[in-house]
Parts: structure tokens; sequence; C-alpha cells
């Protein structure tokens, strides 16, 4: 199909309990609606529990693969949500954390928006990257090497970032549209 840029990629989304729900939700359907499959990894298998605001419990999403027993070639891209929770979660993990940094490493596109930077943080791949991310964790970003900027969007060699929920709509054409950059590659 024309229309379905992403068909035949396989996008992971990293996330765990306390999940922003929103910043789970809607790169998911982008991506699916571009033609891609997803692959919900955490951390144990199960079901995550998803926060609205970061702190009224949203829905529960099935876990697909736990991240302790997937690898960066087992998918074309990367989605990393936030919540402050989540990612608080994900970088005290060292598979997640190994995850990431590798899937970095690879050159793969990465998504990532509002407090998921953090992950990446802690993988220590944000060193000479320039990203925006939500407020209160953009200190720990310049501390680790990158350069923050306050925009609805940016690209810095396929790690495409966003600052909160409200760029969702920027974010998910964003990541539609490198990710099909990696797909006309792969």
């Amino acid at each position: 199909m024309s229309n379905s840029p992403l068909n035949g990629l396989n996008v992971a989304i990293l996330a765990t309990d306390g999940v922003e729900e929103v910043e789970l939700v809607q790169p998911r359907d982008a991506v699916q609606k571009a033609g891609a499959t997803t692959t919900l990894v955490a951390l144990t298998h199960g079901d995550i529990q998803a926060m609205n605001n970061d702190v009224e419990a949203g829905n529960t999403f099935g876990v697909d693969r736990v991240v302790a027993d997937v690898s960066p070639d087992d998918f074309d891209a990367l989605i990393l949500p936030g919540g402050t929770t989540n990612p608080d979660k994900l970088r005290t993990d060292s598979a997640a954390v190994d995850f990431v940094r590798r899937f970095v490493g690879s050159g793969k596109p990465v998504g990532v928006i509002c407090h998921g930077p953090w992950t990446l943080v802690e993988a220590d791949v944000v060193r000479g990257r320039t990203l925006t991310s939500y407020p209160s964790i953009r200190t720990d970003i310049r501390n680790a090497g990158g350069t923050v900027v306050d925009q609805e969007v940016v690209v810095d060699n396929g790690l495409v970032s966003s600052r909160n929920p409200d760029d969702l709509p920027a974010f998910c054409e964003a990541i539609v549209d490198q990710f099909s950059k990696a797909a006309s590659v792969g």
C-alpha cells in the first residue's frame, strides 16, 4: 500500500508501570496506522499500569515481550514514552538501560517524549546530541553532554524528541517520517 510507509517494520515500545497513557497510545496508533507492527516491551510479563497526568490510573496494557529477552536486532525502531514513573523505573533496570544503549548505538531511529530521555541519559547516549524534553529533566540531559532546545519536535540523526503530550501530533508525524526513512534503507 502506498499509504503505508512503515509496512513490514517492527517497532518496540519500551514502557513499564507509570507510563503516561497518551504518550504510549498515540505514537503506537500512529505507527500502526502507517503500517508498522508494534511490540510492547516491559520489565516483566503481564500488564503495565498506565497513568493519566502522572497521578490518575489509566488503562492497563498487556506486555508482549520482556526487555531481558529482546535484542535491538528484533526491531526496526524504538519508542520511549514518558510519564515520570515509567522512565524512572526503566533507568534503574540494567536490562532496559543496556537495550536502549545498544538500540541507539545501532543507528536505528528512536522516538522519545517528555520524561523519556531519562533512560537515554542513564544509557549515556545523549552526549553530542540535540534534543528536547520536559523542562524538569533538561539539566540531566545537559549534564550528560546533550544539548537541549525548547521546541515542539527535534530530530537529530534519527533521534526524535518532544516535550510533552501537547506535542504529540507533531511527534507522531516526525516518528512516522523518521521510521519510514529507516524502512527505505532496510
